[in-house]
């Protein structure tokens, strides 16, 4: 469960795919912890601009912005604006939790034989998980420290870049960053817009 979550769009009229009798104002967000991305009820007369942080914890009376998480979304379910909202939050995500991510590059371990974590990076081929893994010796302390020892070309938007392609391609087999969507068949009430989903 996410504590938190950034505000992607929001559709005061409600989405226009629904039916008119379900249509309200909706928020749509992403979790800072694993990417998950939710459709949200925002609380009446809230108060907020797209980006800002919103805390959808346990603590229901701890709510300023939201007033309820409807349930999970899938990515193609997301607005256009929400799309291009999408990879600014994200590396704000990075950058307010670096240590979480440098954490990943120091250590990532071998999925295979022949395959590394490493390598689901776009860009990281087997010549630069070999550098990787000996510069790691000495575990890595900052993206800029990446950059540097490890000499990947700007490893804040290579994480991106793979957040991005967990959240977009739903037959992608491992999640290193992103919460794995749910399956179809998993949604309370057999999906499809308005009806219940799975939180």
């Amino acid at each position: 469960m996410e504590d938190n979550v950034y505000i992607l769009d929001y559709l005061p009229q409600g989405r226009p795919d629904a039916p008119p009798s379900r249509r309200e104002p909706t928020l749509m967000g992403m979790g800072e912890q694993q990417f998950t991305l939710f459709e949200l009820s925002p609380k009446p007369g809230a108060s907020f601009t797209i980006g800002d942080k919103a805390y959808v914890g346990k603590d229901v009376e701890g709510r300023t912005l939201v007033q309820k998480i409807r349930g999970r979304i899938a990515y193609h379910e997301l607005t256009p604006a929400a799309h291009g909202e999408l990879p600014y939050v994200i590396e704000e995500i990075i950058k307010a939790d670096e240590k979480r991510f440098v954490g990943f590059f120091n250590t990532a371990p071998s999925i295979s034989v022949r395959y590394h974590a490493l390598e689901l990076l776009p860009g990281v081929g087997k010549k630069t998980v070999e550098h990787l893994v000996q510069e790691r010796k000495k575990p890595f302390e900052s993206l800029a420290d990446i950059e540097a020892r490890g000499k990947i070309a700007n490893p804040l938007k290579v994480i991106v870049g793979r957040v991005l392609h967990e959240l977009q391609d739903p037959t992608e087999k491992y999640h290193i960053f992103v919460r794995p969507p749910a399956r179809e068949d998993e949604w309370r009430g057999g999906g499809g817009y308005g009806g219940p989903r799975r939180t």
